[in-house]
């Protein structure tokens, strides 16, 4: 199948097309986004393989389909940026990545909980200037931490398993509870209490109008105060605004974020030479308590061979049937977890 590959890395040409070797797709890696804009490169392709940061909206549908494209194969497990009703009227297909390394995003998480409570990164710049003293890095033990956890599919499951090990207390809120993080002694109870409740609080819920500002202004009297907050499923699961609000009342005592709800214009791409015009994103940069990561929870060897090898097997499977293995369905939309 020809397959028009938009936001394209160096990393994934490579593990795209070591994964494409047997199957044969001839795959057009496009650098730029795709948009109303860009669709007309896809003329031609009877696939488009797209990112989380990719607009998969109605109007790039409409025009996807007059140029003759019958599958959207997400290289992602989140499918908030596609209408998947329009893509049904239209008869698009869309295919996703259930889950490629939940390791890789739980470790992620781990090493911000980590480096927000031992300011890691500040003692890293003092010693470089020969700074050694130690104020303002107080952390506190993990150890008899209670930790809530919002989301226990595949990730929060890895999670769980890690913060067993360092002694924390868990709490977990999901519509379908895991077992397995039962077994492991999570218990789950109402998201309010999680909340309450919280030392630390981690996301890992896909982005649904359930979850789009969970927290927010009116949800920020139900943390605890100096609470951490660590987010590495979706940017608009939080409203940005009000947790900035949060810092500077301290409710909200170290904010750790690999992900960010006006991201597409910034993550992903060297800025290094201009200035950001986000002024919401520069001010969370002033935040001594916040550290920031440019949506690489996902990015290991592991996750990115597996993310390749999926995609390119769901191709190969519309190819064959005219189906594809991780279809999505607005009858029976399952469970994802963050990419």
């Amino acid at each position: 199948m020809r397959v028009a590959v938009f936001s394209t890395k160096p990393y994934d040409r490579q593990f795209l097309s070591t994964a494409n070797e047997g199957a044969g797709h001839d795959l057009w890696f496009l650098d730029m986004r795709l948009s109303v804009e860009t669709a007309p490169l896809a003329r031609g392709a009877e696939a488009v393989c797209a990112f989380v940061n990719d607009d998969l909206g109605k109007p790039v549908l409409e025009a996807l389909d007059e140029l003759g494209t019958r599958l959207v194969a997400l290289r992602s497990a989140g499918f908030n940026n596609v209408d998947l009703e329009a893509a049904r009227d239209l008869g698009i297909r869309v295919a996703r990545v259930p889950a490629y390394s939940p390791h890789a995003v739980a470790e992620h998480t781990m090493a911000l909980i980590l480096a927000l409570n031992r300011k890691i990164y500040r003692a890293y710049n003092r010693v470089r200037e020969g700074n050694f003293a130690l104020d303002g890095l107080l952390g506190f033990d993990l150890n008899g931490k209670t930790v809530g956890i919002v989301g226990t599919g595949r990730i929060g499951e890895v999670l769980a398993h890690i913060l067993i090990g360092f002694g924390c207390r868990l709490l977990a809120n999901d519509p379908l509870p895991n077992p397995a993080c039962e077994r492991l002694g999570v218990t789950f109870v109402e998201r309010e209490e999680v909340f309450a409740q919280s030392d630390i609080l981690s996301l890992h819920c896909p982005l649904t109008p359930e979850t789009h500002h969970m927290i927010r202004a009116e949800t920020l009297p139900l943390l605890k105060p100096g609470m951490m907050l660590v987010n590495t499923s979706r940017g608009a699961v939080i409203e940005t605004r009000a947790v900035i609000r949060g810092l500077k009342e301290g409710i909200i005592g170290s904010l750790g974020l690999d992900v960010y709800e006006e991201e597409a214009d910034l993550f992903f791409q060297d800025l290094s030479d201009r200035f950001i015009r986000d002024d919401v994103f520069a001010r969370l940069l002033t935040f001594p308590n916040v550290l920031i990561t440019g949506h690489q929870a996902f990015f290991t060897k592991e996750a990115l061979a597996n993310i390749a090898q999926t995609t390119i097997g769901n191709i190969t499977a519309f190819g064959e049937c005219g189906c594809a293995d991780h279809e999505i369905s607005v009858e029976k939309i399952v469970r994802a977890e963050s990419s």
